[in-house]
């Protein structure tokens, strides 16, 4: 994607949410040739991407007066509420035609109930949420799950396309919530299904090593066992993705599910296995350390 696929209607954009995701999406739009207002409630996170090229805006309502696109990177559901629902928030300052892209992964029924109020003002507003890890932010390739009218994605599809190279519209408002949400329930179930693999080579002495090399080449292989298999064998949990988010995540995989009235006990062995994580020290390690503690003896 080069600059001039940007065009000056989608310019300048503002970002919000600069963390271990946001710092290098942002950089990405500004490799890409965008203007990129940037704000934080800690100044000292937007000044860390000024010399990037990216402009710190002094306050919210600033920044989305400015902006014709607002990105969203953070942590949970409240945090996206008050951002542009609550008193002083962007739905208060934004001017028709403004379109918010929330990057974040938060409840999909609330993500619908923010859209609709979104709608209302005169705003367009696309569920986002991605999938990659920090990695793929840093190379640009997250893979991007959509929610939203056509009209709004097909609108800003110009810039995901530099944050990502998969980019899906799974339905409307909340459905890339709702994928995003399947998306962490399947890798933690197969992390606790390869945390209970190795456990069991182990015990028949077996090296789990030779068992994933052999597995890789069947059905059962997958990038989980490729990537997260390798780092339990590595003993590396260095955070792409920390422990503590999953277990949010899983919140709100729990949450959808009983409000939609669906039993899912996968979900729960997940959460267990998450919860003897934090429990034992490691909130900011890499989700894979869940694998670890898969059994109540772990």
């Amino acid at each position: 994607m080069t600059a001039n696929a940007v065009s000056n209607d989608l310019q300048p954009v503002g970002f919000i949410g600069l963390g271990i995701m946001g710092a290098p999406m942002v950089r990405n739009l500004l490799h890409g040739g965008v203007a990129v207002r940037v704000w934080a409630r800690r100044l000292e996170q937007a000044q860390k991407l000024v010399g990037d090229g990216a402009v710190a805006a002094e306050s919210l309502a600033g920044l989305v007066a400015e902006v014709r696109v607002v990105f969203l990177n953070v942590s949970d559901t409240p945090d996206v509420e008050n951002l542009m629902l609550g008193a002083g928030g962007i739905l208060e300052h934004a001017r028709p035609g403004l379109i918010v892209v929330d990057h974040s992964t938060i409840d999909p029924l609330r993500s619908r109930v923010i859209a609709e109020r979104a709608r209302e003002a005169g705003v367009g507003f696309v569920d986002a949420p991605v999938s990659g890890g920090e990695r793929g932010a840093i190379d640009g390739t997250l893979t991007l799950m959509l929610g939203g009218s056509e009209d709004d994605i097909e609108r800003v599809r110009p810039l995901l396309q530099l944050l990502g190279k998969t980019l899906t519209r799974v339905g409307d408002s909340g459905a890339g919530q709702i994928a995003k949400a399947c998306n962490q329930l399947i890798i933690g179930e197969a992390l606790v299904a390869i945390g209970e693999a190795f456990a069991l080579a182990e015990a028949a002495g077996v090296d789990p090593a030779r068992v994933r090399e052999a597995l890789l080449g069947g059905f059962a292989g997958s990038k989980v066992l490729e990537m997260h298999g390798q780092r339990l064998l590595d003993d590396n949990f260095v955070p792409g993705f920390m422990a503590h988010l999953h277990a949010k995540d899983m919140g709100i995989v729990a949450d959808t599910a009983a409000h939609l009235g669906l039993e899912l006990t996968g979900v729960e062995r997940v959460r267990a296995a998450l919860s003897r994580a934090l429990e034992h020290g490691h909130a900011y390690d890499d989700s894979t350390i869940l694998a670890r503690f898969c059994t109540p003896e772990s």
